[in-house]
């Protein structure tokens, strides 16, 4: 069961949060965070797949506040993964534009902000007893890095191909993290090693996973980046990571 709910961030503002809901009692909340595309189809097809495995699923719309509405982001992401190079390269400037929102220097506490109110909602609701984790893609895994780090509720974060905070705010996480890769997207494999001996002087109980051949957005099946073989290989290991660590 689905529904779409609206809740409020720190400032007053309303922002929508997308719900999926398990048939039965909950094995616990989670919070799905979007990639730059903002809340589009892809992500409620996943918060309900999280659902059909027991979660109960927050999925908010962070991007709406500066302007990436779910339609639009449709309409860029289609752009960018045109076939046609030439297609893609003319989309760059719409997207530069349409990102630019996010780049002020308030969003980030903003839309950190934001999320905790879902972490809120999750952690009032029936059954869910605490046990709440975060994760996200591309944006919504640097964000996962982010609310871990910023809310002491979240029992376990699992970023999908995110950027790692800055050292100080990775002293911050308390929950375990499982941070997914590709091998060939190549400015967070290069940043890897950095981020892991952070996360080791942080003390941070963090394994990355890094996907032999697979580019960033592996697992995202709508776009030309997708990769099955390693789609799948991730869902389960995502799904054994959080109930060890969160549902159990």
């Amino acid at each position: 069961m689905a529904e779409t709910i609206q809740l409020t961030a720190p400032d007053g503002g309303a922002f929508e949060v997308y719900v999926a809901r398990p048939a039965g009692e909950p094995v616990g909340g989670l919070v799905l965070i979007h990639e730059i595309w903002g809340l589009v189809d892809h992500i409620r097809e996943v918060a309900d797949r999280f659902a059909d495995e027991g979660w109960l699923v927050a999925a908010p719309d962070i991007l709406s506040a500066v302007g990436v509405e779910p339609h639009l982001g449709a309409e860029l992401f289609a752009l960018l993964n045109d076939p046609d190079e030439e297609v893609r390269t003319a989309a760059q400037p719409r997207l530069r534009d349409a990102l630019s929102g996010m780049r002020a220097p308030a969003y980030a506490e903003w839309a950190t902000g934001a999320l905790r109110s879902a972490v809120d909602w999750l952690d009032a609701q029936p059954d869910v007893d605490g046990r709440i984790a975060v994760t996200g893609f591309c944006f919504g895994g640097t964000y996962a890095f982010l609310l871990a780090a910023s809310d002491d509720r979240i029992r376990a974060a699992v970023p999908f191909y995110g950027t790692a905070p800055d050292p100080d705010r990775m002293s911050q996480i308390q929950a375990p993290v499982l941070a997914l890769y590709g091998e060939k997207d190549t400015p967070l494999i290069e940043a890897l090693p950095t981020v892991k001996q952070a996360m080791a002087d942080a003390d941070v109980d963090f394994e990355a996973i890094v996907y032999p051949g697979a580019q960033h957005a592996f697992f995202n099946e709508t776009g030309r980046r997708y990769s099955p073989e390693h789609a799948m290989e991730a869902w389960a290991r995502v799904l054994e990571f959080l109930d060890e660590r969160v549902a159990d």
